[in-house]
């Protein structure tokens, strides 16, 4: 009999009077004494109880049913937050008895509760359920949307736990100018991978650290694909003259390759914030600020000069509008081979030239390796300084030669900067290790007047990219989660002897301990009163987590999220 009166509820009558018909069901009915009346029963089938004009009574046949009293199940409600993904944190769903005893008022012809008649109680104890019910609904669909849109400079998300300054969930970046490494973090934030980070970073130092790197310079370059498992270099080639002492710019064709095969955000959304630093301006940070009183401002006025032709000092604001110009111009070519096509007919036309020379294509090729213990190192091929570092800590290894404690002697031999240099990376185990140099400081000091480049030094060093020699170890070829190192020298002519010290003491202790301790130390600020112009960056992925530093500890600005 029971079945049968559920079974007569419509189909047809949506999802309110299901939420309702469920509802009243659960309630079950209490056993009548048989000294007593019948009692009515707790609720109508939904269907009759909404029909107006229907009276609560029940049906002559129905009042002759026997009824039995049962305890219902309710299960409590488990609300999903956050810090409920682990499994040793969930909580098994909790089952209470709880009896509902109604009875209907001797005097009074309809059930009551609480002082209402019993199908408006039952109906708004319905809506009630179906209401709480939604607002759940929306506040999981909420929290799980957020943060919005993949975008922009959008807020990092949070993390479930905090780390010393320099490790990260995510990604990172570091490089000698704060302005660059915040920028990288914008473009990894923004959902751009470790090439895109880099490159903007590359193209941003090339307006604010004018006497280290620029549209001028030669770039190396080593890649470490996580999801492929390749290392690919980015070789510059031999250096080329544009004219007598004054190399040929390789700069935009380098990056616009790189970033081609590699990148995934548009061309032209890596050039805007570097663009509009060179138009609206940049503050001359310390390096900066160091390299002009040490040089002085001959050849680089008004660009870098007070109007008494004083150089700029420390927090000074400088432009550079023709750069910018040619930054937007290059933001429109389609190929790496158009790239850096405007730039060099503006600097033929300012040397006066008679047509361009060929301009040598930079490349993309497997990296050098070498089997060691402890892993695989992979290095750029020459005419870098890569074969040079990989013969060095060979032979080092072989002979088990013990390396120097302190490498920092290595890297301050250097009176001027030669080379600039920045690295990212990633959680996942990809990073870019990226080098660049015009050969001395403010390059050849040749500023072209209508494109606001500096050109390279050919004439101050015979070998141009001895300061070349990007380092990545990889614990092993087959552990796709096997830790992984990136080892960079900046500002030293001769980075390759300070890398391979660097090198042999990280494989001497423990890695991460190592890093640890050294990371304790750092600041994502320039420290320039403890820094020289030899620097070494540092990268690791260990557990899933991204770490930067730098030798000397906190010479060069890192973010990361």
């Amino acid at each position: 009999m029971r079945k049968a009166r559920e079974d007569a509820v419509p189909a047809h009558t949506g999802l309110g009077l299901a939420a309702r018909s469920s509802f009243c069901q659960s309630l079950g009915k209490q056993k009548t004494q048989a000294t007593q009346q019948p009692s009515q029963p707790a609720c109508l089938p939904t269907w009759q109880s909404q029909l107006p004009g229907l009276s609560a009574e029940r049906p002559e046949a129905a009042q002759a049913m026997d009824t039995t009293t049962e305890a219902v199940l309710y299960h409590k409600l488990q609300l999903w937050e956050p810090g409920m993904e682990s499994e040793e944190e969930e909580e098994e769903e909790i089952a209470e008895p709880l009896v509902l005893s109604l009875r209907r008022s001797q005097n009074t012809p309809r059930n009551k509760v609480s002082g209402l008649p019993g199908a408006w109680a039952r109906l708004l104890a319905s809506l009630l359920l179906l209401a709480v019910s939604s607002s759940l609904t929306l506040r999981q669909l909420h929290s799980r949307d957020s943060p919005k849109g993949n975008l922009g400079s959008a807020a990092p998300p949070a993390s479930r736990h905090s780390h010393h300054p320099g490790v990260y969930h995510h990604g990172a970046i570091i490089s000698p100018a704060a302005t660059c490494s915040q920028l990288g973090q914008e473009l990894l934030v923004a959902g751009g991978n470790v090439v895109d980070a880099g490159v903007g970073a590359a193209l941003c130092l090339a307006v604010v650290h004018p006497h280290a790197t620029g549209l001028g310079a030669m770039f190396w370059g080593l890649f470490y694909n996580s999801s492929s498992g390749n290392t690919t270099a980015l070789t510059a080639g031999p250096a080329q003259a544009l004219a007598p002492g004054l190399g040929l710019p390789t700069a935009l064709p380098a990056l616009h390759l790189l970033h081609t095969r590699f990148g995934r955000l548009p061309w032209s959304h890596l050039l805007a914030k570097a663009t509009m630093l060179a138009q609206k301006g940049f503050e001359v940070d310390a390096p900066l600020a160091s390299a002009l009183a040490a040089r002085g401002t001959k050849g680089l006025c008004p660009l870098f000069c007070h109007t008494n032709g004083t150089p700029l000092g420390l927090g000074a604001q400088a432009t550079n509008p023709n750069l910018a110009a040619v930054l937007h111009r290059e933001a429109l070519a389609s190929s790496p081979d158009l790239a850096g096509d405007a730039l060099l007919s503006l600097l033929v036309r300012d040397l006066g030239l008679k047509e361009p020379p060929a301009q040598p294509m930079p490349s993309l090729e497997p990296a050098l390796q070498l089997s060691i213990p402890q892993g695989v190192l992979f290095t750029t091929p020459g005419p870098s300084a890569g074969p040079e570092l990989l013969e060095l800590l060979e032979s080092a290894l072989h002979s088990r030669t013990p390396s120097p404690t302190s490498c920092l002697s290595l890297l301050q031999t250097a009176m001027t900067s030669v080379n600039s240099a920045l690295a990212t990376v990633d959680s996942s185990g990809s990073m870019l290790l990226l080098t660049s140099s015009i050969n001395s400081t403010f390059g050849s000091g040749h500023l072209s007047p209508s494109t606001g480049v500096l050109l390279s030094d050919l004439v101050a060093r015979s070998e141009p990219s001895a300061w070349a020699c990007p380092l990545i170890l990889r614990g092993s070829l087959d552990d796709t989660e096997a830790d992984m190192l990136g080892l960079l020298a900046s500002g030293t002519p001769r980075g390759a002897k300070a890398m391979a010290c660097t090198l042999l003491n990280h494989l001497a202790a423990p890695q991460i301990q190592q890093q640890s301790q050294h990371q304790a130390q750092q600041r994502p600020t320039e420290s320039p009163g403890g820094c020289g112009q030899g620097n070494l960056l540092q990268v690791v992925v260990h557990a899933e987590h991204a770490h930067v530093s730098s030798v000397p500890s906190g010479c060069c600005p890192f973010h990361g999220y």
